[in-house]
């Protein structure tokens, strides 16, 4: 199946509305579990590992790796 990357919803502004609604009143912790479980959703209804695989290489393309704790100096 192949990963569609142009705009396809008809109403996107509507989406993020929804979206930015759904994190109302959540700490950071309970919006990361609410982005984990919808990703989760989504995944089990593309089914297909491929395009699954595609999706996150294309999410993750730009983003900086994690920098590493700076050195305080408490080590002998």
């Amino acid at each position: 199946m192949p990963l569609h990357t142009e705009p396809r919803l008809a109403d996107p502004d509507g989406f993020y509305a929804a979206l930015m609604e759904a994190h109302r009143g959540l700490d950071s912790e309970a919006s990361r579990r609410l982005d984990a479980r919808l990703v989760i959703l989504l995944a089990n209804h593309i089914g297909d590992a491929e395009t699954l695989r595609e999706a996150i290489a294309l999410a993750r393309e730009g983003l900086a790796p994690e920098r590493p704790a700076a050195d305080t100096g408490d080590r002998p």
